[in-house]
């Protein structure tokens, strides 16, 4: 996976030289009769909830077919390289998965993507999203992306037999940092591997890095790393990686060999005592035929109670869109509130807007959606929300190495080097 990420990196790079030559608006307002659309959603969960927007569109435009250029891949490494391969060669889709906030800017700044300000309007999207989501779509003051969905990021997941089977009390709210890696010995103690991961997609470890970072700086720690104003090299991070490493001694010794689906399933199935992922996980579960508050339960990750580190999936339309005028009918109606709702259900998140009715979705995510209005709301760096592309990178690869040598200096020398020389896009 990090071949991937890296190459990814560096065709990027290329895209947004190559950008310089482009010409055109790209605001294509020809009739057509069909609209492409690029996304990393291939897993049982994701390709059901990508279908529930597929399917409201075509029954609102009958005569158009949504062509499906999916590309597997965890977080969309994969889907990265073939739309930086595309963009380059001046063949765009018409609409492609992106995130909000860094990664949006990124976008943006390249001039790949189309203003979809008028999506906003004519849909009440402004004055239905969180602010702190809201903001993060906006670039001078206008929008360039249309969020379907958002995941929480910093959550703990636990199988209630293993837990039971190891003597370990099942997790409420307050459940502490200490108390998780005890839980965890005890659970590897069994011969059952205390935390489940999917090492083969390597966002996985990421999060759970980051994640115990929130633990150690807060919110206000979070709001210095977006202003590029966060010392890499201090104590809290020290901390951090301290804690991350007691709790990768109980990870899942063939995680390396899985991917996030196949780890949730192992998990599922009583193949480990805590899974540590967003909540992107949660229909996978459920698909897997867990059952909530019998074979499993959930909790905010350990020291993040009271923030919503929040991973929300955007769609963004080509600024040389072949399909202009479908792409932004696909754009209006997965704004919808009753299309949001029924994609949640399938996919295991909540909708963004606050007139969705949540009423038929789980107790989570109807507890998720709650959460997501009253709680602060954080951008995510595994999905390069808060940070920019590079810094990113940098962090995939500061973690890696970590995980292979618990080298702390590694560590931090490679994320202060990526401060250096990475200017922090406003956003």
């Amino acid at each position: 996976m990090r071949k991937f990420i890296v190459t990814s990196v560096a065709l990027v790079a290329t895209v947004s030289l190559a950008a310089c030559s482009g010409g055109g608006s790209g605001n294509n307002t020809s009739s057509t009769k069909q609209v492409e659309i690029m996304s990393w959603w291939t897993s049982a969960s994701e390709k059901a909830a990508l279908q529930v927007l597929v399917s409201a569109y075509e029954k609102k435009y009958p005569d158009v077919k949504v062509i499906d250029s999916a590309v597997t891949g965890g977080a969309g490494s994969n889907e990265q390289v073939a739309l930086a391969s595309r963009l380059l060669n001046g063949n765009p889709p018409d609409l492609w998965q992106a995130f909000p906030g860094k990664a949006l800017n990124s976008w943006k700044s390249q001039g790949y993507i189309a203003d979809v300000s008028s999506v906003y309007q004519n849909t009440g999207l402004t004055t239905q999203l969180p602010a702190g989501l809201l903001s993060a779509e906006t670039i001078g003051g206008k929008q360039y992306g249309v969020p379907t969905e958002a995941h929480r990021q910093n959550n703990l997941f636990f199988n209630t037999a293993v837990l039971r089977k190891a003597g370990v009390a099942i997790p409420t709210t307050g459940f502490t940092m200490d108390q998780f890696i005890a839980d965890l010995a005890k659970v590897n103690a069994t011969g059952t591997p205390g935390l489940c991961m999917g090492q083969s997609d390597r966002f996985t470890a990421v999060e759970v890095f980051e994640d115990t970072l929130l633990s150690v700086v807060g919110s206000k720690g979070w709001q210095k790393i977006e202003d590029d104003k966060f010392n890499w090299g201090g104590s809290d991070v020290k901390t951090a990686l301290s804690t991350y490493a007691k709790i990768m001694k109980y990870v899942d010794p063939l995680s390396s060999g899985l991917h996030w689906d196949q780890a949730a399933k192992k998990f599922t199935n009583n193949g480990c005592g805590f899974l540590a992922m967003n909540d992107s996980v949660y229909g996978e579960i459920e698909a897997d035929h867990g059952v909530p508050g019998q074979t499993f339960g959930y909790v905010p990750y350990p020291g993040t109670s009271g923030n919503f580190l929040a991973i929300v999936d955007n769609f963004v339309q080509a600024k040389k869109a072949k399909n202009g005028i479908n792409a932004k009918n696909f754009l209006t109606t997965i704004a919808s509130p009753t299309v949001e709702t029924a994609f949640s259900a399938k996919k295991g998140s909540v909708p963004v807007r606050k007139d969705a009715d949540v009423s038929s979705l789980t107790s989570y995510q109807q507890s998720a959606f709650k959460a997501l209005f009253s709680d602060t709301i954080l951008l995510s760096m595994t999905d390069g929300e808060l940070i920019p592309p590079r810094v990113q990178q940098a962090l995939f690869n500061a973690v890696a190495d970590f995980n292979s040598g618990h080298s702390q200096t590694s560590f931090i020398n490679t994320m202060q080097s990526s401060k250096a020389v990475i200017p922090v896009t406003g956003g």
